[in-house]
């Protein structure tokens, strides 16, 4: 009895010959039959009315002496033909009457409970009210439980389809009835059952054909030699090293009460539990316990031994089954080949101590409503490509990984819930490409999906959730798409593309991330478009260690810190996105962070809008920038810089900040209708500020201040509501061929000993409201209050014991301090403490006071981003 194989070729090793075989008479020629006469005569007539012998019924005309043939087969004496009650004619009538209308429903009842199935039916015909007695549910419930043994009726419409109902809940009154009909021409695996059979033949009459065996084996022979028709029901039991090789497309079933599969057990210890080959077409295998448990669970050979192994052409159902694997070296279903194409539903795969379900080889199939959790490797492998259909499977606290698609395998999964796994839930790997649609994939114990070695594959309307790490790693040349998932949560970042990492990255909404929403790192270069990435712990999207990308058309708000970082030799394309009400910048370019920021929207965070600094060289054109609580644009620590085209306004403080020792390029930009200044540079910055238009903004169009030294060209200068430019403290400037008019204090203000370059500059039309207010004695607070600076000559009243943050105009000097010991400090910008009510004694010439905020006469610093670096 061989048990060689080829490849996945199987020789099937021939049926043992059973000293038990069914001793209950099986028709056809082949079959088994009982040594006793009088089952031989009941063979014949498949039915026979058992009834007593009456006084008055006919005799035979031998006075009742049969032949010596009759006696030797124990024949009784044939009888004419008679009506039902072989009475006289005139007695019928009394008796059917009583039998049928007289006898109470119980005793009726309990006659009728001794009767077998057939009997049942014949008695049904005989009046309405035995059939309706004989449909009794719980007489067939005893008949059914006592062949079938399920607790409850298992339904079977079509080939391939069982299932239990609950009677109460079933729309027919008699569910143990319809059930025992669907399942009648089964035969039966009940060890010993065949040897009780054959020696209680008498109690089992009208059950003929009802066939018994010892083993699967000899049952699965019984439909190669035409037995039956191949619904094999497995009784309770465990079945251990039988060769279950199936070629031919049977049913076999377990049977038992309760949790049937618990106890229904096929094992082998030896070779693969079952096994599938070409020609078995659609066979079943369902409701019962399938396991492979070697006695050296590591021997290399075993490699090739799985509990259920489906091979090349076959297209099984297998359902309802518990499946185990004890081998460390094989899984516990193995799928292989191409053709193979099992439906598994409703399987239990849990616990293996290798792979709980291995598809490789071209292979198909569809994997349905499982269970399959704690393998020691993953769920799920698929490879070679291989391409399974896996819908609402429960794939969980795996040893290992969820999922694991590689060397180019494929697959369709579908509303799975995969969680808890040690590492990834879902891992592609070298040209895996698979697709999941409508999974949830959380609390993984790493990540969420891992994708690398140039894996691929489709992730759409997912949800990744509660990750310990990133709810999807991308990295090593990996390019998948990932569109329409929902990323939130994770206790690290939402997307973490690395590597060489690329993508196409989606219209997902990705949230409540401890890290990054979206980190691109170390060459990766993915497609981020149409997401929603907000409400993050951190930052919204960061990009550093040479990370670049098409980031476009997202919305970025409400992120603990900056929208979009760039660092470290970064290059991004930042296009079209809205990057809106951060805690702290909107885009942020810091440590030779570089790139291109084009047409985004920029606004409402609490620092600035955009942050330039350490070596950062970006390009940031066509933007809108508006509702910074500090500023437009801050370039700082010698930031760098292209800014073209930008709109930049209604910023509470500048709307372009320049220092320490800045150099940024501004060209074409309108900066209008701030809140503070138009563009401020102290503290050394520098720039080139050329062909802007900067209007209606509340202080100084052009603010310079503490040792800088921009050069202005071409700029268009206007409408401000204080000076147009005003340069201050040490502070120098070059300006050519700008044009500086209608503004409210002055074109041009100069601070004491400041000496700019000036060369074919138009300033025209200013308002002069310094010099006017001057000339009719006002005090300048009354036109600028605390919250702008004119600049003119300045005092301080040593009488009212001013300090170095007070300043006194030349008119309160002249007025309310007259006679005061005062002193000339220099011509620079400041408001006039006397006329905003701070110094001791009352301003004459301003009016009403107005308490001081105590603002430095300088304009106030932006602040910068304190934003940590986290890689």
């Amino acid at each position: 009895m061989s048990s060689t194989r080829t490849g996945v070729k199987r020789t099937r090793r021939r049926p043992r010959p059973k000293s038990a075989t069914v001793s209950a008479p099986v028709a056809g020629p082949s079959s088994s039959r009982t040594s006793s006469t009088s089952s031989t005569v009941e063979a014949s007539h498949p039915y026979r009315l058992r009834r007593k012998s009456r006084v008055g019924l006919q005799q035979p005309a031998s006075g009742g002496a049969q032949s010596d043939h009759d006696s030797d087969v124990g024949l009784p004496v044939r009888q004419p033909k008679r009506s039902r009650l072989s009475i006289p004619e005139q007695d019928h009538g009394p008796l059917i009457s009583w039998l049928q209308e007289e006898v109470p429903d119980e005793v009726l009842l309990k006659i009728m409970s001794y009767l077998k199935e057939k009997d049942l039916c014949r008695a049904a015909q005989v009046c309405k009210r035995w059939n309706t007695l004989t449909n009794d549910p719980t007489i067939w419930k005893n008949l059914y439980t006592a062949v079938f043994e399920y607790t409850q009726p298992m339904m079977h419409p079509e080939h391939g389809k069982f299932y239990f109902v609950k009677p109460e809940e079933y729309n027919c009154p008699n569910p143990w009835k319809d059930s025992f009909r669907q399942l009648y021409k089964g035969v039966h695996v009940k060890p010993g059952y065949a040897e009780h059979y054959h020696n209680n033949a008498d109690r089992y009459k009208g059950r003929e054909h009802m066939l018994y065996y010892d083993t699967i084996e000899d049952a699965m022979g019984g439909v190669n030699e035409c037995h039956h028709e191949g619904l094999i029901f497995v009784h309770s039991g465990i079945y251990q090293d039988e060769w279950i090789y199936v070629e031919s497309p049977v049913t076999i079933i377990g049977a038992a009460p309760g949790k049937v599969a618990e106890h229904v057990v096929i094992e082998n210890t030896r070779d693969s539990s079952i096994v599938f080959m070409e020609g078995c077409e659609d066979a079943f295998v369902g409701f019962m316990t399938i396991r492979f448990s070697p006695e050296d669970s590591s021997a290399t050979h075993h490699h090739a031994h799985h509990a259920v192994e489906i091979n090349t052409n076959c297209r099984p159902i297998i359902s309802n089954c518990i499946i185990r694997s004890s081998s460390t070296v094989g899984s516990a279903v193995c799928v292989t080949g191409s053709g193979a194409q099992p439906t598994i539903r409703n399987c239990n795969i849990s616990d293996c101590e290798n792979v709980g379900l291995y598809v490789t080889d071209h292979a198909q199939g569809f994997v349905e409503d499982c269970e399959i959790s704690g393998n020691a490797l993953a769920g799920i492998w698929v490879k070679n490509y291989a391409n399974p259909i896996m819908r609402r499977n429960h794939i969980h606290h795996g040893r290992d990984v969820g999922v694991f698609t590689f060397e180019k395998g494929m697959g369709y999964f579908e509303q799975c819930n995969i969680h808890h796994n040690r590492i990834a839930g879902f891992e592609v790997k070298a040209g895996a490409n698979p697709t999941v649609v409508n999974c949830e994939i959380h609390h993984g114990q790493t990540g969420g999906i891992y994708v690398h070695e140039k894996g691929r594959g489709q992730f759409i309307d997912n949800k990744i959730h509660s990750n310990q790490f990133a709810g999807i790693w991308v990295t090593s040349h990996s390019d998948p798409t990932i569109r329409g998932n929902s990323i939130f949560n994770g206790r690290q970042g939402g997307v973490y593309i690395f590597g060489d990492g690329r993508g196409l990255i989606e219209e997902n909404d990705i949230y409540g991330n401890q890290l990054a929403g979206i980190q691109i790192r170390t060459n990766s270069n993915p497609i981020v478009r149409r997401n929603r990435i907000h409400d993050g712990q951190h930052g919204g999207i960061y990009v550093h260690e040479k990370g670049q990308g098409i980031i476009e058309e997202n919305e970025v708000h409400s992120n603990t810190l900056a929208g979009v970082w760039v660092t470290t030799g970064s290059t991004p394309v930042l296009r079209k996105n809205r990057i809106h009400s951060g805690k702290q910048v909107g885009v942020y370019f810091y440590d030779n962070g570089h790139g291109t920021l084009e047409e985004n929207d920029i606004y409402n965070h609490m620092y600035s809008g955009v942050q330039i600094r350490t070596g950062s060289n970006p390009l940031i054109k066509k933007n809108k920038i508006w509702g910074g609580q500090n500023g437009g644009i801050l370039v700082y620590n010698s930031g760098l810089g292209i800014l073209e085209e930008n709109e930049i306004f209604d910023n509470a403080m500048a709307g372009i900040w320049i220092k320490t020792d800045s150099n940024p390029t501004l060209r074409r930009n309108k900066i209008h209708d701030g809140r503070d200044g138009g563009i401020c540079i102290f503290n050394g910055g520098r720039g080139v500020l050329e062909e802007n238009d900067i209007f209606r903004n509340a202080q100084a169009g052009i603010l310079i201040s503490t040792n800088s030294h921009p050069t202005l060209r071409k700029n268009r200068i206007f409408d401000g509501f204080a000076a147009g430019v005003e340069i201050t403290n040490n502070a120098s400037a070059t300006l050519e061929h700008n044009q500086i008019f209608n503004n409210k204090f002055a074109g041009l203000c100069l601070a004491t000993g400041v000496k700019p370059v000036m060369k074919d500059n138009h300033i025209f039309d200013n308002k002069d409201a310094i010099a006017k207010a001057v000339a009719r004695g006002q005090c300048l607070y009354k036109i600028s209050s605390y919250t702008s600076y004119p600049m003119h000559d300045f005092y301080r009243c040593s009488t009212c014991n001013t300090t170095e943050r007070n300043a006194i105009c030349v008119n309160c000097i002249r007025k309310c301090h007259r006679g005061h010991q005062v002193e000339f400090i220099r011509h620079d910008r400041f408001f006039c403490d006397c006329g905003a009510g701070t110094l001791s004694n009352t301003c004459t010439l301003a009016g009403e006071p107005t308490r001081d905020t105590d603002t430095p006469y300088d304009s106030a610093q932006p602040q910068e981003s304190n934003t940590l670096n986290v890689n």
